[in-house]
């Protein structure tokens, strides 16, 4: 198992920053953020591959939030800048053991193994 202990969340006002934290206790293939907003499905946000780095976003984040590891502490971050309203979510990190999951569907939920328990990001406009 890899828990995961996220944290960042908090109440920001439209056009601030947050960096998101999560701390993995093992090593996975990737990890990744999704968020979910009330009364909507969870989506993806962003991944990273632990080996290589490369990086994915989703379309309504992009050129706005930053995927980033550190590998000596085993910890992904989210930097957020730019934040709408729209942001508005709980934020989960989500790791995967795949080793070829950046190659297919790193947008899929289903596909990591291990959550954190949530943290909150509210905009305020």
């Amino acid at each position: 198992q890899v828990p995961l202990d996220e944290s960042g969340g908090r109440l920001v006002q439209a056009g601030g920053s947050l960096r998101l934290s999560c701390a993995a206790s093992g090593r996975p293939s990737a990890m990744g953020w999704f968020r979910q907003a009330p009364g909507k499905e969870r989506e993806f946000v962003s991944v990273i591959a632990w080996s290589g780095g490369r990086t994915y976003y989703a379309d309504s984040v992009k050129g706005r939030f930053t995927i980033s590891r550190d590998n000596a502490k085993n910890t992904v971050y989210l930097q957020m800048n730019s934040l709408e309203p729209e942001d508005t979510a709980v934020y989960y990190c989500a790791a995967s053991d795949l080793i070829y999951l950046l190659n297919g569907r790193y947008f899929d939920p289903s596909k990591y193994a291990y959550w954190g328990q949530g943290t909150q990001v509210t905009v305020s406009s």
